[in-house]
């Protein structure tokens, strides 16, 4: 499984990467909007997991670029504010499949990846 970390923090994408790869996926961290467009014009992915606030770019236009160029992939959306906790996500990002704390043991967010990841 193909995996795209959006993550501004490198060491929370750093940890994310780790244990996802324990899993025996195949992760890339992009630290920005930018450079995760970039990576979606050229690599297939199946799932993306994204800070929903990133320092450089907007993680919202992340994810419609990802659901025009990737219309498989799904989106886990991770933050540790406020925005969207009622769920409307959901209905205003197609692609998104979870939306978890960033608290979240990473454990935890790998076993939600896995279970998108493969029934996609």
């Amino acid at each position: 499984m193909r995996v795209l970390i959006v993550e501004s923090d490198p060491n929370l994408g750093w940890l994310w990467k780790r244990h996802l790869e324990r899993f025996a996926m195949t992760v890339t961290l992009a630290a920005d909007q930018d450079a995760a467009v970039n990576h979606l014009e050229h690599e297939d992915v199946e799932i993306i997991v994204m800070d929903l606030v990133l320092n450089r770019g907007s993680a919202i236009a992340v994810a419609d670029y990802a659901a025009y160029r990737r219309p498989k992939a799904k989106v886990v959306f991770v933050t540790n504010t406020s925005f969207f906790s009622d769920g409307s996500i959901f209905q205003h990002i197609s692609n998104a499949c979870a939306f978890l704390p960033s608290a979240t043991p990473p454990e935890d967010i790998a076993a939600v990846v896995e279970h998108y990841g493969t029934s996609a």
